[in-house]
């Protein structure tokens, strides 16, 4: 996105910087045919973290990665949080 950090399920002896993008694994859909799976797309949560409640541009180009939803806008420890859902 051209600035900050990005976090993959960060240990809480991580020191997170700000702006950044934290995701994590947060479950899997599986498509059944005939009682055997055809298709497994892994599910992931992305937030992005920032002081700023304005970043309507780094939003924008989240929510335009393919497979990608807007789940909530979240406030925790004076900090902005936009948690979105993307499959992979």
């Amino acid at each position: 996105m051209g600035e900050g950090k990005v976090y993959f399920q960060p240990p809480p002896s991580v020191t997170v910087e700000e702006p950044c993008i934290i995701y994590h694994r947060d479950a899997a859909d599986t498509k059944f045919a005939d009682n055997a799976p055809y298709r497994y797309t892994q599910r992931y949560t992305v937030i992005y973290v920032d002081r700023r409640p304005d970043r309507e541009d780094i939003l924008a180009k989240i929510a335009a990665l393919p497979m990608c939803l807007y789940q909530r806008w979240y406030t925790a420890n004076n900090l902005n949080h936009d948690a979105f859902v993307l499959y992979f």
